[in-house]
């Protein structure tokens, strides 16, 4: 996971918040951080993705935020190596998180937050059912440069429509 803070890339298409470089203690202060909120939230999913093959580790996924009250919660997924990107694994790995959150956690609503310029992201959730609801104009500075965030829904009903 280290590695992967070191890809400037990576790092651009990981989260809206600012983004540097994490050392391997960095890491795993991060992990217990998330090993406790997921043990005191009860608001908070946290899922590594590995291949099936080895065991490698090819990223990791979240359900966050979630309000039980309106059965709503946000998603995210990251998938860490480049040579790891366009194999498949980001949709297999969105598919069982919504297959967790719509049957599992019984949620009504996910949402997503994605740049404007992660057109990746964009295609897989679109693929996944996930509609563009919210543009937030020029909310992100990256690079000298100003960026949409976009907000993007789904709704149980609408995934299960396109289940097989």
């Amino acid at each position: 996971m280290s590695r992967w803070t070191h890809d400037p890339e990576y790092l651009s298409l990981e989260d809206v918040k600012p983004v540097y470089p994490l050392s391997i203690g960095q890491i795993q202060k991060n992990l217990e951080v998330i090993e406790k909120e997921l043990d005191e939230s009860k608001n908070f999913f946290y899922f590594t993705i590995r291949a099936r093959e080895n065991d490698h580790l090819l990223g990791s996924a979240s359900i966050r935020h979630v309000e039980w009250t309106h059965g709503t919660g946000w998603v995210h997924l990251g998938i860490g190596d480049r040579q790891d990107w366009h194999k498949g694994y980001g949709t297999e790995a969105l598919d069982l998180l919504l297959e967790y959150a719509f049957n599992e956690l019984n949620l009504y609503r996910l949402g997503a937050e994605i740049m404007e310029y992660n057109f990746g992201a964009r295609r897989l959730f679109e693929k996944a059912g996930f509609l563009e609801e919210v543009c937030r104009r020029k909310a992100l500075r990256r690079d000298g440069q100003c960026w949409n965030v976009l907000l993007y829904g789904l709704l149980r009903e609408e995934w299960e429509a396109r289940k097989p």
